[in-house]
Formats: C-alpha cells, sequence, structure tokens
C-alpha cells in the first residue's frame, strides 16, 4: 500500500457516550461520585468537539453516538458545530472503530484525551498524506487517534482493548502490512481520578463543569 498526496480530504470520527450517571467514566465514580463523573464525561466532550471544528471543516467530521443517540449534548454540540451525527453500530470497539474509519482517508478519536488540540490534530491528517497510518500513542498502552487511508480487518479483531498492549500490537499489526506508520506525539486519556487532577493542574483547564 502507497499512501499519496492526492487522497481525499481525511475525515474524523468522534466517538462518544451520553454522559449518563453511573455509565460513563465509572473509574472515576468511587473518587467523585457518578454525576460529577458524567459532568467530566460531558466537559471532555465539550473540548473535544470544540478541537475537532478549530482543526476541521465541520463537513469532513462525525459525531457517532452511544447509550442516548438523541441526548440534548449530542443534539447540542451537533448543531452548534454544525456536524453530522451516526449512531455506533453493534459490536466491540474494534468494529465500531473499522466502519467509523471506512471509507478512508479518515482518522478515529473518543472523547477522552484532554491534551488533543487543533494544530496536533491537523499534523496527524497531515502525516497521512506521507505514511500509510498515524497513531497518538497513550501513556498507558492504548491510542488516542488511529487514522488511516484503509480500514485493514486485522487492525481490529483479536485485540484486548482497554488493555496495555494495543498500541505494541497496533504496530504489529501495522508492520506485519508493510504500512508506514506516523506518531506525532503521545497522549494521555482522562481515565483515573489522578488523571482528572492533573488536567485540573494543565493549562487546559476543566471548562463547563
Amino acid at each position: 500500500m502507497c499512501a499519496e498526496a492526492s487522497h481525499p480530504a481525511v475525515r474524523l470520527a468522534i466517538l462518544a457516550k451520553a454522559p449518563l450517571p453511573g455509565r460513563v467514566k465509572t473509574r472515576l465514580i468511587p473518587a467523585c461520585g457518578a454525576e460529577e463523573a458524567a459532568r467530566v464525561h460531558a466537559a471532555l466532550l465539550r473540548h473535544t468537539l470544540a478541537v475537532a471544528a478549530a482543526a476541521l471543516p465541520a463537513a469532513r467530521i462525525t459525531l457517532w453516538t452511544a447509550l442516548a443517540h438523541d441526548h440534548p449534548l449530542f443534539v447540542e454540540l451537533a448543531a452548534r458545530h454544525t456536524i453530522a451525527r451516526r449512531d455506533q453500530p453493534e459490536g466491540d470497539l474494534g468494529e465500531r472503530m473499522r466502519q467509523a474509519l471506512t471509507p478512508g482517508p479518515a482518522m478515529v478519536i473518543g472523547s477522552d484525551c484532554p491534551v488533543l488540540t487543533p494544530a496536533l490534530l491537523k499534523r496527524c491528517g497531515e502525516a497521512l498524506a506521507t505514511h500509510d497510518a498515524v497513531c497518538l500513542p497513550a501513556e498507558d498502552g492504548g491510542y488516542a487517534l488511529l487514522g488511516l487511508h484503509q480500514a485493514h480487518p486485522s487492525l481490529f479483531t483479536e485485540i484486548a482493548w482497554g488493555g496495555e498492549t494495543v498500541m505494541a500490537d497496533t504496530r504489529e499489526r501495522l508492520a506485519a502490512l508493510g504500512w508506514r506508520l506516523a506518531c506525532p506525539a503521545t497522549a494521555w486519556d482522562l481515565d483515573r481520578p489522578e488523571d482528572l487532577e492533573r488536567w485540573r493542574r494543565s493549562k487546559t483547564g476543566i471548562p463547563h463543569l
């Protein structure tokens, strides 16, 4: 496979759950409670959509929703940023990402990465002009972004999603395909109480809580 600069513009898929108390950011609940965890989740989603809208034209962004597809926050954010909404399909995370990345070139992110910026998102999109894949490896062993020209099935099956070997497994699969990988930066996700404190100490802060 060869990535060519003449490929069409890169799309961005954002996979997001509705901020339902008790259903999101469950690892934060023992420290701050279900309601606060849901508010953190909502704040992260607002941040992610603002970053995406600042980096890419609205026509290239799709919000893929789960848990409650017509949740008021989804409706509000899609209208504010004039982006499309789609229901996430059935299946595990790998299958949902594969479908969101088809057709390529496309990138997929969640809404858990507080250090994602418009400049970094643009760098990832630009990397696909000269590489077959782009990732933002995460400190926990996963990744915060995956971008591909082609969503090859081997990248989405028999991977322990949420585990510490996701990025390593993905690198191995990409190498087996002979695909060139760009990793513009390392990121971290907000999953645990200590991550929440880290974000609160950062310049980004937590808006809309």
